[in-house]
């Protein structure tokens, strides 16, 4: 089974130029996670999206990343280790830059790689 949040907005003091790392800007977290599906109608029995969104503004809040890579590895790292599933797509979006509509990463991990 695969769960889905799309653009997660997050404020962030990330980017290789002073001011970006000075004055902060928005940041889209796309996140798919492959997981079980759930034996059962409970949010007991799969992945609390909540807490994957606090993941995110968490991991975003502790370190100022130079590289979009950088950083959308730190997050699949923590989602993989943290929660129950094999699998963890993270693509951080920066929109608004001046000659195209964002720049993204992306990252896969899959748990025991």
């Amino acid at each position: 089974m695969k769960v889905e949040l799309c653009a997660i907005e997050v404020f962030g003091l990330h980017g290789v130029n002073p001011d970006e790392r000075r004055e902060g800007q928005t940041f889209l977290f796309d996140v798919t996670l492959e997981l079980d599906e759930p034996r059962e109608d409970a949010i007991g029995a799969t992945v609390d999206y909540r807490e994957v969104r606090d993941c995110v503004h968490e991991l975003s809040a502790a370190h100022a990343y130079k590289l979009l890579e950088s950083l959308a590895a730190a997050v699949a790292d923590a989602l993989v280790s943290r929660f129950a599933v094999s699998t963890a797509r993270v693509r951080v979006r920066k929109p608004g830059i001046a000659w195209a509509e964002y720049a993204a990463a992306t990252v896969e991990r899959t748990r025991g790689s």
